[in-house]
């Protein structure tokens, strides 16, 4: 009993950290999203087909920096939030790395959290495996003791029945022996 009430409660706290892991990679998942349709964008290709004409150079470049603080102070602010230095190291890269770099990054995050979901999903998958299978071999051993509680009740019965018979056959042998 103790056991399962152990392994119940080791469930449970399994099932609440999933679904906030869940809800984390979920909100990492939107916050990068934002981050990449920011990098992805119209204005953003409309800045990389400019930054090729040197007239327009230098205003190019501040416009290039001015999405890339954005997208950087976005994903600093969901790392805060969410404690994740993970996302804060992907803030910091893009201040300071091309376009091309952290695309490729996000990319590799997305890839891994993707990763990350789907073995949770089969640790939780096993988890509840496993206590359902603990739930039945706890029924059949609880049943199995019932029996064997039953059978020694009924054998306790008998052993007192051929004790009494034992003690009546003994008084008769005295009596017999008396006469």
């Amino acid at each position: 009993e103790q056991f399962l009430m152990m392994l119940k409660e080791k469930c449970s706290m399994t099932d609440q950290e999933w679904e906030q892991r869940q809800k984390t990679r979920q909100e990492e998942m939107e916050a990068v999203s934002k981050a990449l349709a920011i990098l992805s964008g119209d204005d953003a290709h409309d800045l990389f087909t400019r930054t090729f004409t040197p007239a327009l150079l230098q205003k190019d470049s501040a416009d290039q920096s001015s999405r890339r603080d954005r997208a950087s102070k976005l994903l600093s602010a969901v790392a805060a939030r969410l404690h994740n230095p993970r996302i804060a190291t992907l803030a910091y890269r893009i201040g300071l790395d091309a376009f091309t770099r952290v695309k490729k990054a996000i990319d590799n995050m997305i890839a891994q959290l993707l990763k990350e979901k789907g073995d949770e999903g089969k640790h939780r998958d096993f988890c509840v495996g496993e206590f359902n299978q603990n739930e039945l071999q706890t029924e059949k051993k609880a049943q199995k003791k019932s029996d064997i509680e039953m059978k020694i009740e009924t054998l306790d019965m008998a052993i007192k029945s051929l004790a009494e018979a034992i003690e009546g056959l003994k008084s008769e042998i005295a009596e017999m022996q008396v006469q």
